[in-house]
């Protein structure tokens, strides 16, 4: 059988592999605890709203196009930052505004708002639409909404053109907003993958392979001060190196976008894409286990 591209479903199901052995989830969990609460106390634009007595502020977050490598993560990492804001900020009413272009995704975050009871104070507008989509209607109404937080999670892989869609949403955010761009770091396995062994990837994946370094260098084009925080990460990928391993069959389609890539790829490809993962700029060995490094960068653009 021929290679070919993971579709939704199937990218979901590898991704899936990805969250269950990597420390993907403990690294944003530890962003948002020790660095989200400073964050989020330097939004200082809280507008007065006098129907509600109450300070309001404007949030926009969210998985910006049709990037499913935060299916089961996005929503829930969503409202941990809501409820950050609101410990920071007590009283505040929020408006979040999600732009989602799938449609079963928008339907599972909006039954894990219902089964939330404390976003009282939370109002939702879904946008089903990519990034891409969203600014062209945003520009052809002419209303273009200013926000205090913006968040970009692992979503400028997918983006088209990454200069662009970086200037529009860094034009959203109000005096003193923020936005958060999470990427994969320079010091990550996927970067030196990617810098080294790209030819050792099938071209069925149509994401872009940028990393920190390229994102700073689009703010420091546009001029936009920024400031980086570097977390470690791990993903457990011995189940790669087994023949016949279910488990590790997912994992070798999340790291290529291929179906099936053990089953299609050419055996040549097969022994030089293990070989590259298992080299020191990509994996280390602990007690027998190949531990490839994921490691994230977490950009904090102003205003």
């Amino acid at each position: 059988p021929s290679m070919r591209s993971l579709t939704a479903e199937e990218y979901v199901e590898a991704f899936k592999s990805f969250l269950d052995h990597s420390t993907e989830h403990q690294c944003m969990d530890e962003f948002n605890k020790e660095q989200m609460p400073h964050i989020m106390a330097g939004i200082t634009r809280l507008c007065h709203c006098l129907s509600h007595k109450a300070e309001q502020a404007s949030l926009l977050l969210g998985d910006f196009l049709a990037s499913f490598h935060h299916i089961y993560l996005l929503p829930k990492i969503d409202l941990k930052m809501i409820r950050i804001l609101q410990a920071v900020h007590p009283g505040v009413f929020i408006d979040n505004e999600i732009v989602e272009p799938n449609p079963q995704h928008v339907a599972a975050y909006k039954e894990l708002v219902k089964q939330a009871p404390d976003l009282q104070n939370v109002s939702f507008i879904w946008h089903q639409l990519t990034s891409l989509e969203y600014e062209q209607q945003v520009k052809e109404k002419g209303t273009h909404k200013k926000f205090d937080f913006i968040h970009m999670i692992q979503m400028l892989y997918r983006v088209e053109d990454i200069p662009n869609t970086i200037k529009f949403f860094h034009s959203c955010l109000d005096h003193h907003g923020k936005l958060l761009i999470i990427i994969l770091s320079d010091s990550s396995g996927w970067a030196s993958l990617w810098r080294r062994h790209r030819d050792c990837l099938p071209a069925t994946d149509r994401g872009h392979y940028v990393t920190c370094s390229g994102i700073t260098a689009v703010l420091r084009a546009l001029g936009a001060q920024h400031r980086v925080f570097e977390l470690p990460s791990a993903w457990d990928i011995t189940a790669c190196f087994r023949d016949g391993d279910a488990l590790g069959a997912r994992m070798m389609d999340f790291l290529t976008g291929t179906k099936n890539f053990l089953g299609t790829a050419p055996a040549a490809l097969r022994r030089r894409l293990r070989d590259a993962l298992c080299q020191p700029e990509c994996s280390s060995t602990r007690d027998g286990r190949v531990i490839f490094s994921n490691n994230l960068s977490m950009i904090v653009v102003e205003s």
